[in-house]
């Protein structure tokens, strides 16, 4: 069987992943490539990151599932997790976007995500439809579903990097432009 190109994009904390991605969202809607999935974002306050939120690309739809103030039974990082909102919110993003879209989009793979066993599952199971998916993920984690996803033969792995943060959203969209084209014959 088939399977489509899956595109994994690591980077160091700080090298900007989610500038990128939505460098690489914009610039496959201009193609007319439709993205959906989940988008994990930073909470600022003062210049200093408080908590993250999760929003489904589609809908724009977002939740908080970790904070600095948030009590929880999980705890990453000092952040209180909410598994709750990013099964919610980032599961069903992932989902629908399997579903209904061109490319699937899983930002981000990290430590607080993968404490998520129906993330975990999402994540896995998303490996076997047949459509473009672009993930992220910390460059030095160390978590079994990412040590999984690194040995696969069908991830192409693009690490992020101060020297080529703005050429590495041309190459992922010519590779799912590829993909595509390759799709109609």
């Amino acid at each position: 069987m088939f399977k489509s190109l899956k595109i994994g994009i690591s980077g160091a904390l700080g090298t900007q992943k989610s500038e990128t991605i939505r460098s690489i969202i914009e610039k496959l809607d201009e193609e007319g490539i439709d993205v959906g999935g989940m988008i994990t974002e930073p909470i600022m306050e003062d210049n200093r990151r408080i908590g993250y939120q999760v929003m489904d690309w589609s809908t724009k739809e977002k939740a908080v599932f970790a904070h600095l103030d948030l009590e929880s039974a999980i705890e990453v990082k000092g952040y209180g997790v909410n598994l709750d909102t990013l099964d919610e919110v980032g599961v069903k993003a992932i989902k629908k976007a399997a579903e209904e879209n061109d490319v699937v989009l899983i930002d981000e793979i990290g430590k607080m995500q993968v404490e998520s066993e129906r993330f975990c599952e999402m994540v896995k199971a998303i490996f076997d439809v047949n459509k473009p998916l672009i993930i992220t993920f910390e460059k030095k984690s160390r978590n079994t579903l990412l040590q999984d996803l690194r040995r696969r033969d069908d991830v192409r792995m693009l690490e992020l990097t101060e020297v080529n943060k703005d050429l590495l959203p041309y190459k992922v969209v010519e590779l799912i432009q590829e993909e595509l084209k390759g799709d109609v014959k």
